[in-house]
């Protein structure tokens, strides 16, 4: 059994916001989706993708700050360092 995709479609107006153009969403799909200050827009092949704003994400700093206050054994990693793969030049 192929499973079903459900899909809605709703028209909404480019209107004018400054210099700028823009759409309004209604408020029942910013509730919906939880959009709230800031809203993910990414190109894709099919058109656009709005996607709710991941606040809790920590920062690239904040990460390894958190990785090093775990004190975890990453030497497993260390493999990849010696792949062969440090001789080798690049060409971009």
């Amino acid at each position: 059994m192929e499973k079903q995709i459900y899909a809605k479609t709703k028209s909404v107006k480019v209107v004018p916001i400054g210099n700028s153009k823009g759409i309004r969403l209604p408020k029942a799909i910013l509730q919906k989706y939880g959009f709230s200050q800031e809203i993910i827009i990414e190109e894709k092949l099919e058109g656009l993708l709005l996607r709710k704003s991941n606040d809790n994400k920590l920062s690239w700093e904040d990460g390894f700050k958190e990785m090093a206050k775990e004190k975890e054994n990453w030497k497993d990693f260390d493999a990849a360092l010696m792949d062969g793969l440090e001789d080798e030049e690049f060409k971009y």
